[in-house]
């Protein structure tokens, strides 16, 4: 699909980078038998240790807003990292209490788990977030009406698009994911326990810089909305945030490309769109959901 409207300032295309600062919550409910292996632990708390400040510097080197998702028990543990990302200007959104699988979870459940995220990061910041995404799973039917009636305006966990959409049982701007764009899938890697489970190698920091920079260029091209997912444990190593620079410089370069956090797309999509095009995919997923039920 086209982009056949400019996006803010005549810019051609809409970067969103998001950034997941889990800590070693989210390898916890990955891969719950790393409990206990200390060295192992040590690879997802280096996010904190060193990743989380040279993502900060990065995007402060190449004046790029960005939007983070913090689990609450990480705003607890981490509260000097959550205000210092704050205090950058970057926009902070709520990742439930302790990385849930949401497909293990009700409908109660979840709410329970993001409300206690929510008060986490609102005492905080002094302000309640405007974004959710969950660590993994789908969230129960009336969950999003619950995100509404918190003050969420924006989620960004759904697939399907390359434009921005309205989730339909509830207001909610989904700003939609793309595996390909995340540095998960390419750099992580623990030897025991296995992660990945099928003991994928480390890919190659030239090939995977060719393809973030291939898919930017398509979306630019369409004039499409680009969602990166970041990990400060991942893409913040020594060796990895060059990656993410010189894709930036990339970026950059084009000089037509809206840098922007998820609120403020979701806020201008908002504005220019009441409803989603015929036919999208999310209004045949929840025909078929409600016929199943």
């Amino acid at each position: 699909m086209t982009n056949d409207a400019k996006w803010p300032d005549g810019a051609r295309s809409a970067v969103i980078l998001t950034v997941d600062f889990n800590d070693d919550l989210g390898i916890r409910t990955q891969a719950p038998d790393i409990e206990g292996r200390e060295k192992s632990l040590s690879v997802w708390r280096y996010g904190a240790k060193r990743g989380v400040d040279r993502l900060l510097a990065t995007f402060d080197d190449y004046d790029v807003p960005s939007s983070w998702f913090v689990p609450g028990q990480v705003v607890r543990t981490h509260r000097d990292l959550v205000m210092r990302i704050d205090t950058a200007g970057h926009e902070i959104g709520v990742s439930g209490d302790a990385c849930e699988d949401f497909d293990a979870l009700d409908l109660a459940q979840q709410k329970r788990a993001f409300d206690s995220g929510h008060a986490a990061l609102t005492s905080a910041l002094g302000r309640p977030p405007a974004g959710f995404r969950p660590f993994t799973g789908n969230w129960a039917p009336g969950f999003a009406a619950h995100l509404h009636a918190r003050g969420i305006a924006w989620t960004s966990t759904w697939h399907g698009d390359d434009l921005p959409y309205y989730h339909r049982d509830a207001p909610l701007i989904e700003l939609p994911l793309h595996v390909e764009l995340e540095d998960e899938p390419y750099f992580a890697f623990n030897l025991a326990p296995p992660v990945p489970v099928g003991q994928s190698r480390i890919a190659s920091y030239r090939e995977v810089l060719g393809n973030w920079t291939r898919d930017f260029e398509a979306f630019h091209r369409f004039g499409l909305c680009f969602v990166m997912r970041l990990h400060p444990e991942i893409i913040g190593t020594a060796g990895r945030i060059g990656v993410l620079r010189d894709l930036l410089a990339t970026m950059r370069a084009r000089g037509d490309v809206w840098f922007a956090t998820g609120a403020q797309v979701a806020a201008w999509w908002r504005e220019r769109c009441s409803a989603n095009e015929p036919g999208h995919p999310v209004e045949i997923f929840e025909r078929h959901r409600n016929t199943i039920e």
